[in-house]
């Protein structure tokens, strides 16, 4: 016995007598503890790299979206008091580049002064041959201005900044240098310095053209406003003038130049609009740049809404009272674009209002005045208001000194400014045209300037994640609509429509992968033979390869026409198909037992590939007819809800829950008593049984079906309308095709992959007792590989959730709130693609997308983090296995 121990010590009982023995050494050598330190350690810096990479991204992300929200800064505070005080002033203006501020005064003089010193400059007059001007207003731009005199004259002018660029050499030889700026003037333009040793010359010009009698003599004009139209060749202008006895007069002037002589021609044309109630004191007229509204507005709050569009008629279309209370309307404005005023009033309220259709409105248009917004109110009056030449921002003064910088889209105050030499009351206020500098003109001559930066004045996480109600809309909504062709054009920024279009894209591709991926792996990983899985595994494998912008090409040009012309085949083969399988595999067990073990590998797989492409065949041929039967002979029309009834494909989608619930039913009253009967049967006469409950089952849940959905029909209920509507080329399910067949072979991998890492005594176990393969695979095997499956899913949601090219290629790229099919959509991902090379970096719009990507990022990492924690629940219920 001893000697055997010591043989088996020394390396076993055949070893020669003398020969060298073999020890082993218990001893793990230097170099395997090294590589296993390195390989430690490798592995925690990796780990850690990917947590600080991830930080990382989400901290550059942030760091770009914070400006979004910060509001203005106010970057300088300027003033100064005029050397000579004349008439009061009408208005002020700024030039683009906050150098000089220009004011007409009441008796047409222009006041020029440089901004950061208070130096005035020469300028020419508006030369009025000793009449004052009754009436005043100007454009947006603040380039064309009217006048009304009390003799019932109008005139009509320009007040031009021109701008040009000079060489150094070009400069006068009188220029001064003005005060500690670089800027110098020769006491009628300013030049300043920019690259290239040349200088930029700001220079004001005024035009005034002859007057024309509009009112009757001696009538004066006591508003006034102005507008310019038309053409090169044909240009135009539109007067809308109140005179002192309450006459609104709408006139039209037209040039046109013969095209042989060069002479022009120009005809007037004017028409009276409806005699204002007597007493009417007159505030302030509008008119849009089409000339087709005119508002007049009187100081008690009352607002006059003509519609002008026939020339010849106008009506007045609706009249509104925009102070309601005891508080006087003090302003009246419109913001770029004239679909939004702006109301001041003496107690500090500001409202916009809107001009929206209405169903039963009373108005002769079918427009009504609505009030859109009500903004903060000032503590005192509001005394101005002056509104930006780009956007909806606009600037107001109230009676105590204080000026507010405000934005009407998204209703917040961007800068609080106060006077700093005591003004109480300013006369005229200006907004930069590029929306950096406000200036104030005080009753007292002092003039304060503020250097301003809004950059995102637009931006509020109401604007971004709650409804706003923009120009022309009849609602609040979430809106994305980040550009358009024109100036008076207000972006909208909600990413409402963009996680919805996301969350739509992802909900239908995993309708469609899910069952298709989890039934593959569950086929192949319990039923198929393991050579037939050594081919499709590796060729499910490679379809994962495929580049998406290539499978979105793919069903942008080839398979959305494809399903466009056989849509109602398509619809009903998710219906044919899965019966007619479900109908083959009952046939199947009608088969003797020699038969089916003979031909149950790959000739019943090959089979089953057959009846798939036999009935795909029998739904196309029958597809016309189908039509007729289920879609009224118009799949488009019907889907519209112009054509047929909803009955027919409400009981068809209603038919699987119908199906369950017969089912449930027949194997709560008979189930025992028919796998008694399947049991002690014949095998062939048991498979009748089976297939003939399925037949009956199948026709009762039709029955059924359609019983529920004409009781539905009767309820006023359509399918249509909501998860099926209006039909668009490239739609929601195309993507559903598309992604699943890029979303499939992922699931199936991984969740293929888990299920053969069942540990096989759970699977002989099952079988052992006599559970069937199917019986073991559902009720053993998944609900074991359960947290691997969960993975695999999540692993495929979020290659869906992030997919980019088969959206934006194949989804129609259209931002709606809409879970309808046959629309499109526009993902987070996509649209970031699509807009992020035309966006200004810094800008809104390249700020909002990286939003959008820090939204997406949020999105995945809470869904990813749920999942995990769900998935380790699995993983533990499975532990004890």
């Amino acid at each position: 016995m001893s000697d055997a121990v010591t043989q088996i010590e020394n390396g076993g009982g055949n070893t020669p007598k003398g020969a060298p023995v073999r020890r082993r050494s218990m001893k793990t050598s230097r170099s395997v503890i090294l590589a296993d330190k390195a390989a430690d350690w490798l592995i925690r810096i990796g780990g850690i790299g990917v947590i600080i990479a991830v930080i990382g991204i989400m901290v550059f992300l942030a760091q770009v979206v914070v400006p979004l929200f910060t509001g203005g800064t106010l970057e300088q505070h300027i003033t100064f008091t005029k050397d000579t005080r004349d008439a009061r002033a009408l208005t002020d203006l700024i030039d683009d580049y906050r150098t000089i501020t220009v004011t007409i005064e009441a008796d047409g003089q222009v006041k020029v002064y440089h901004i950061a010193t208070g130096t005035a400059l020469r300028s020419p007059d508006f030369e009025f041959d000793g009449a004052v001007p009754t009436a005043f207003n100007r454009s947006i731009s603040g380039g064309d201005v009217a006048f009304g005199f009390a003799d019932g004259t109008l005139r009509l002018g320009q007040l031009k900044i021109s701008v040009s660029i000079v060489d150094a050499s070009a400069l006068p030889a009188d220029v001064q240098t003005l005060g500690e700026t670089a800027d110098k003037t020769d006491g009628n333009a300013v030049f300043t310095p920019i690259p290239g040793g040349q200088f930029r010359r700001l220079a004001v010009e005024t035009v005034l053209r002859d007057p024309q009698q509009i009112a009757p003599q001696g009538t004066a004009i006591m508003a006034i406003d102005y507008r310019l139209g038309g053409t090169v060749e044909r240009p135009t202008s539109s007067v809308i003038t109140v005179d002192a006895t309450g006459i609104a007069r709408l006139s039209r002037t037209e040039t046109r130049t013969n095209m042989m002589t060069g002479k022009e021609r120009t005809t007037v044309r004017s028409t009276e609009l409806a005699a204002l109630p007597q007493g009417t004191v007159v505030l302030d007229v509008l008119m849009t740049s089409k000339a087709d509204q005119v508002y007049v507005a009187a100081v008690d709050g009352t607002v006059y809404r003509y519609d002008t569009r026939n020339f010849n008629a106008p009506q007045l279309a609706e009249t509104i009272d925009l102070s309601p209370d005891q508080a006087t309307l003090s302003v009246l404005r419109f913001l770029i674009g004239e679909q939004s005023l702006v109301a001041g009033r003496s107690d500090g309220t500001v409202d916009i209002y809107f001009r929206l259709p209405r169903d039963g409105a009373v108005t002769t248009d079918g427009f009504e005045l609505v009030r859109a917004k009500r903004l903060e109110p000032h503590r005192a009056g509001v005394v101005a208001i002056d509104v930006s030449q780009r956007g909806k921002m606009f600037a107001t003064a109230d009676a105590d000194g204080a000026v507010w910088l405000r934005h009407g889209t998204s209703e917040q105050v961007l800068l609080r400014m106060a006077s700093a030499s005591g003004s109480a009351h300013y006369e005229a206020i200006a907004l930069a045209p590029r929306e950096n500098a406000v200036i104030a003109m005080g009753t007292d001559g002092v003039v304060e300037a503020w250097n301003v930066s809004v950059p995102h004045p637009e931006t509020t996480l109401k604007t971004i994640f709650g409804k706003v109600w923009y120009e022309g809309y009849p609602e609040p909504g979430y809106t994305w609509q980040s550009s358009s062709g024109t100036d008076a054009f207000e972006p909208k920024l909600s990413l409402i429509p963009l996680i919805f279009g996301t969350i739509k894209a992802t909900v239908y591709s995993m309708l469609f992968a899910v069952p298709i991926a989890l039934s593959a792996a569950i086929f192949t990983s319990e039923f198929v033979h393991p050579r037939v899985r050594s081919v499709v595994k590796p060729t499910m494998e490679m379809m994962a390869s495929l580049p998406s912008v290539v499978l979105g090409f793919i069903a942008a040009l080839i398979l959305a026409p494809l399903v466009e012309t056989w849509i109602a085949a398509v619809m009903l083969a998710f219906f044919i198909i899965p019966t007619g399988i479900l109908f083959a595999a009952y046939a199947w067990q009608l088969l003797p037992n020699v038969v089916q073990l003979k031909y149950g590998g790959a000739p019943r797989f090959t089979l089953m590939i057959a009846v798939l492409l036999v009935f795909a065949i029998l739904t196309y041929l029958a597809g016309p007819k189908l039509e007729a039967v289920f879609f009224a002979g118009d799949f488009k029309a019907w889907a519209n809800g112009t054509a047929g009834s909803g009955v027919p494909f409400t009981a068809l989608l209603l038919m699987p829950l119908a199906f369950g619930a017969i089912w449930l039913i027949t194997e709560r009253i008979a189930g025992t008593s028919l796998a008694t009967a399947m049991r002690t049967d014949h095998r062939f006469r048991a498979a009748a049984i089976d297939m003939g409950r399925w037949v009956v089952s199948l026709i009762a849940s039709g029955v059924l079906a359609l019983l529920i959905a004409s009781l539905l029909s009767l309820a006023h209920f359509d399918i249509r309308g909501g998860v099926i509507d209006t039909y668009v080329q490239r739609n929601t399910m195309i993507v559903g095709f598309a992604m699943g067949f890029a979303v499939i072979p992922i699931i199936y991998t991984i969740a293929e992959d888990a299920l053969n890492a069942v540990p096989e005594h759970l699977r002989a176990a099952s079988l052992g007792c006599g559970a069937t393969a199917w019986q073991t695979a559902i009720n053993v095997i998944l609900p074991t590989a359960m947290s691997g499956v969960f993975a695999a899913i999540m692993v495929g949601m979020g290659r869906a959730v992030g997919e980019t090219m088969i959206v934006v290629m194949a989804a129609g790229n259209t931002p709606i709130l809409d879970w309808n099919v046959f629309e499109g959509l526009r993902a987070l991902s996509a649209n970031i693609a699509v807009e992020l090379p035309e966006a200004v970096k810094d800008g809104t719009l390249y700020r909002m997308l990286f939003l959008a990507a820090l939204t997406l990022f949020v999105i995945t990492f809470a869904v990813n983090t749920l999942a995990e924690l769900v998935r380790q629940r699995f993983r533990k219920r499975a532990a004890s296995l």
